[in-house]
């Protein structure tokens, strides 16, 4: 309950530094997306899933630094059910990132090499899902960014320290020796964060996306060790809007694709790697 409350209190005061944030804006970048695809995967079930997505982002910037956040609304197919359900599972994950420029807080850029300042990043995960697992994730995790000098676009280099609570609704969780609910090790994030506009000759382009390298966390609700987690998900998006109406940065159309090792730490068991195509679009506000 200690470690829990802990978590709650950090992300109540990440909550607090982005509502002062706002109130400081530079720039922002809102946008409602959807994405589908029919190769997702679920640890334990040896089924494809398909997936329909509803994304809403936003990201700006302040007077020192920047806030990302992130909501995805998954529907899964009945190839991933509901709990006691024949319809498939609707899964809410929030997602929330703030970085502290050093640049921004102390007038100088902290620069050397192709590294164009250091910030500090602090963020959280929330999770939900109606399924019979029930989980509830909630992750915390904090460190440093190299934030990187290129021509346009960003690119964004992150080492987190980062703690887990997540629970299990099945009943084997309920036997003597598993546990409901886990406060998993201490462990590493190593992530990447890119998003890159180009041109192919008159298509206006970007390629986007993130990886994240999670290391072991320790046993998971039945004793087993986790093993490390490997998650890609990036996408070549189409200005459409640029190209049909003449409005840029408006309605973008484009190809996804995720790559997961061992999802969530799991392994030596069905849909714990996933390889999905996915299509996706996006509507900036």
């Amino acid at each position: 309950m200690k470690k829990t409350a802990s978590a709650v209190a950090a992300i109540g005061s990440l909550t607090l530094v982005c509502a002062s944030s706002a109130q400081a804006m530079t720039w922002s970048d809102t946008f409602i997306g959807y994405r589908y695809g029919t190769q997702f995967s679920e640890p334990g079930n040896s089924e494809d899933v398909t997936k329909n997505i509803l994304q809403v982002s936003h990201a700006s910037g302040y007077t020192y630094g920047q806030n990302y956040f992130n909501l995805d609304v998954l529907q899964s197919g009945d190839e991933d059910p509901a709990n006691n359900s024949d319809s498939g599972a609707t899964e809410a994950y929030l997602a929330y990132r703030h970085q502290l420029h050093y640049g921004k807080v102390f007038g100088e850029p902290l620069a050397f090499g192709p590294i164009k300042d250091v910030a500090l990043t602090a963020g959280f995960d929330l999770n939900t899902k109606n399924s019979a697992f029930a989980p509830r994730k909630r992750f915390v995790a904090v460190g440093p960014t190299l934030k990187f000098d290129i021509p346009v676009g960003f690119l964004d280099v992150s080492l987190y320290y980062a703690r887990e609570w997540n629970h299990c609704g099945l009943e084997a969780c309920s036997l003597p020796g598993n546990e409901n609910d886990v406060s998993f090790d201490p462990y590493y994030q190593f992530n990447v964060a890119w998003g890159v506009p180009f041109n192919a000759g008159p298509m206006p382009l970007k390629f986007q996306g993130f990886f994240n390298y999670n290391g072991p966390k320790g046993e998971d609700y039945f004793g087993t060790e986790t093993k490390p987690e490997r998650l890609i998900r990036s996408s070549l998006m189409m200005d459409v809007g640029e190209m049909v109406w003449g409005e840029s940065n408006q309605v973008w159309i484009g190809a996804g694709y995720e790559f997961w090792r061992n999802k969530y730490g799991n392994h030596d068991k069905p849909g714990v790697d996933t390889d999905a195509v996915t299509f996706n679009l996006e509507w900036h506000l």
